[in-house]
């Protein structure tokens, strides 16, 4: 099974793509090989959308099996894609790029140290999870410092022990630390991954593949 993977020749998949439970949201535009990949590596539901008319879907969603949480720029027929798999909730605020400021599973989200409290607790009620601030490494960016799944969660490489022992427990899964791509720090621009299986940009190594089965449990 193919383990990595471009979009339209880039390696930045988790930028473009964004992984929630058992469904994948992906740009109308995806390369059919991406698309096929994609739905075989993840046992994936596919979701074509645009969010806000544009492409970075990894960048402007969030969520986990209860629900999606999306940029409040999105159209009225976007968040209607989306309704027919999730209950939707929209970030209004200024912090709306979803995907970057948050990283979620069934059990914990994690935001962006700056996210207005109100907001922050409205999200977790939502997604019906714990709720913490965070940052990892010094990146305040957690959805794309990190990918979370409910087998494992996969961060920045200088992110502190505190950092993960503060993720370890509320999210009550192994966590570690990994690149991608042949050394990004920013392993959610490039990782998709679910409890089913995974698929990373086609730059990542051996040896960093090898890490996200590891953390993830599908080392056989």
């Amino acid at each position: 099974m193919e383990r990595s993977i471009t979009f339209a020749g880039d390696p930045n998949i988790g930028v473009f793509a964004r992984v929630v439970g058992d469904i994948a949201i992906i740009p109308p535009e995806s390369p059919d090989d991406f698309r096929e990949a994609v739905a075989r590596a993840l046992n994936a539901k596919i979701v074509e959308t645009t969010i806000q008319g544009s492409t970075i879907i990894g960048s402007l969603v969030a969520g986990n099996s209860r629900g999606i949480v999306v940029s409040g720029l999105a159209t009225e027929a976007e968040i209607g894609i989306l309704e027919e798999h999730r209950e939707v909730f929209l970030l209004k605020e200024t912090m709306n790029a979803a995907g970057n400021v948050i990283m979620a599973n069934d059990t914990f989200a994690a935001v962006h140290p700056d996210m207005p409290t109100d907001i922050m607790h409205a999200i977790g009620e939502f997604l019906g999870v714990e709720i913490i601030t965070l940052n990892l490494g010094g990146v305040q960016t957690v959805g794309m410092a990190g990918v979370a799944t409910n087998k494992g969660v996969i961060v920045h490489p200088r992110a502190t022990a505190q950092q993960i022992a503060r993720l370890e427990e509320v999210a009550k899964v192994p966590v570690g630390t990994g690149t991608i791509n042949m050394g990004s720090a920013l392993i959610g621009t490039g990782l998709l991954v679910n409890d089913s299986g995974y698929i990373a940009g086609n730059a990542t190594s051996g040896f960093e593949l090898g890490r996200i089965e590891d953390v993830f449990g599908f080392l056989e």
